[in-house]
């Protein structure tokens, strides 16, 4: 009689257990919680693409010269600012660049004014679209996640001058920090309009949840290695 009650309970209490796990999964995290879910994936993750970011470095030092990092000013959490880390994948007059590229083309500047993106970048270097194409060019942002600037998932990180396409939902994208990757990096990526950016990081703050992240770093994986969206 014993033996049953004893496996009852056990049963009763592992349920139960089980319940509680997936209550948590399913319950939105405060920032505190996510944070510490941030850096333990990052630590994870480090061991695997340190030595795959000192191979890349090396190649784009034997291919393009220096500097082999590059940072841009991007807005995170509460519109503070950071500096937000890659690999170099464009040329050094990159700035000159673009702007020679849209004064010669008026098409290529509506392109530029609507989404942020070209398709047919004129400043990327040769290495460097095999680097957006496979996001290596986005290891280094493990720097920034393990800092704090910015999330493991998350909205994708945006410049100053990119926070009117948020119009009304500035705000949301604000309310959290910015995310090594996220739901626009696996639901088309470059093949999405700004509009569906938008759309899809409005939804992720929304509606934020452990286990949405953990599908979405799953998601990932499939993504980077089909290379799907990736321009």
């Amino acid at each position: 009689m014993s033996d049953r009650t004893d496996r009852a309970g056990f049963i009763g209490s592992s349920f139960g257990v089980l319940v509680a796990e997936r209550a948590a999964l399913s319950r939105p995290h405060n920032p505190r919680a996510k944070a510490a879910f941030d850096k333990v994936l990052a630590l994870l993750a480090l061991p695997v693409l340190l030595p795959v970011g000192l191979i890349v470095a090396l190649v784009l030092v034997i291919a393009d010269g220096g500097p082999v990092l590059y940072f841009q000013r991007r807005v995170g959490r509460h519109g503070k600012t950071f500096r937000c880390w890659k690999f170099r994948t464009m040329v050094r007059d990159a700035d000159a660049a673009l702007e020679r590229a849209l004064k010669a083309d008026p098409a290529l500047r509506i392109e530029w004014l609507a989404n942020r993106k070209l398709r047919n970048d004129p400043r990327i270097h040769r290495v460097g679209h095999f680097l957006r194409k496979s996001s290596l060019d986005e290891i280094p942002q493990l720097w920034n996640v393990l800092k704090g600037d910015m999330s493991f998932v998350g909205p994708r990180p945006v410049v100053a001058d990119e926070l009117h396409f948020y119009g009304p939902f500035a705000a949301d994208y604000m309310s959290v920090r910015p995310g090594l990757t996220g739901a626009w990096q696996v639901s088309g990526r470059s093949n999405t309009t700004y509009d569906e950016r938008v759309a899809l990081d409005v939804d992720y703050v929304r509606n934020m949840t452990f286990a949405n992240d953990l599908k979405i770093v799953a998601k990932t994986v499939k993504v980077v290695l089909a290379q799907t969206g990736a321009r």
